[in-house]
């Protein structure tokens, strides 16, 4: 499974939901091959991914024991997603709030470490 960061979008002040995001930046997925998302991305739509998104519990219905094990089997997969995730926030300006007055600053962080995460991963492909 390829880890590398592939899209960073604008960092977003406060609470603000991952369809929020997706809808304001007009996300388009380019490439070929799977895209693993959370419920969060309902509705993304892709020419050339495959969009794989978990079961949604209806009201006032439970899931099937097909639903589950199907959410289960993608929880497993989409967990090695928030392992990504931690070794970019093991920046600790990354997880703390700036408090600094240049303007988007915090883009900029999140870039240089999000580019540190992908350049440790070429460094491990070349010595392995």
């Amino acid at each position: 499974m390829n880890t590398e960061i592939l899209y960073l979008s604008p960092t977003y002040t406060g609470k603000v939901h991952d369809k929020k995001i997706c809808n304001e930046e007009k996300l388009q997925i380019k490439t070929q091959g799977l895209v693993f998302v959370d419920l969060g991305f309902v509705g993304l739509t892709s020419d050339s991914a495959q969009i794989i998104t978990p079961h949604k519990r209806k009201k006032n219905k439970e899931l099937t024991q097909s639903q589950e094990q199907y959410n289960s089997w993608l929880a497993k997969i989409r967990v090695k997603i928030e392992h990504v995730m931690a070794s970019i926030k093991i920046y600790r300006k990354v997880k703390e709030k700036y408090r600094g007055r240049l303007y988007k600053r915090e883009d900029t962080i999140m870039l240089v470490a999000c580019a540190l995460h992908n350049l440790k991963l070429k460094a491990k492909s070349i010595i392995n």
